[in-house]
């Protein structure tokens, strides 16, 4: 069960389902990172929101439906990145047979390496992807 996060700051937004949504997204997550000021490895968090809105393009978005984006930062400086689709289907980290070559089923092998924890919530239709930071993710060497 997952602890529920004291909020300290939130954004939302729902995007359409259409390619330049991804680009979208990634902004509408560096203008908060930037506004919480949460820029120092910012790159790591822009690729996990890049990766989790691709998948719900490719594998949770039926046509005429949309995703949502929400980024929260908890009081005690958790950051949580959620991508809300309508699809089904539980995501995996693939596990390959030496297919590095593969052209796509990285990303969540990338989320899972870049951030502290991911996972996979219920929604009524679909789920919510999501990954974390805890806050020694932010004030660690630079």
């Amino acid at each position: 069960m997952q602890k529920e996060i004291q909020t300290l700051c939130a954004r939302s937004v729902c995007y359409r389902r259409e390619r330049r949504s991804v680009s979208l997204a990634r902004e509408f997550a560096r203008t908060a990172l930037v506004e919480w000021d949460l820029e120092r490895r910012a790159d790591e968090v822009l690729l996990c929101v890049s990766e989790l809105a691709t998948n719900a393009l490719l594998h949770g978005v039926p046509p005429g439906r949309e995703y949502r984006l929400r980024l929260v930062l908890g009081e005690d400086g958790l950051l949580r990145v959620e991508v809300h689709d309508s699809g089904g289907g539980e995501p995996r980290v693939p596990v390959r047979d030496g297919g590095a070559e593969a052209d796509c089923g990285r990303g969540l092998l990338l989320v899972s390496a870049l951030a502290d924890k991911w996972g996979v919530g219920e929604r009524a239709p679909g789920k919510i992807v999501w990954c974390e930071w805890w806050p020694d993710f932010w004030s660690g060497p630079q």
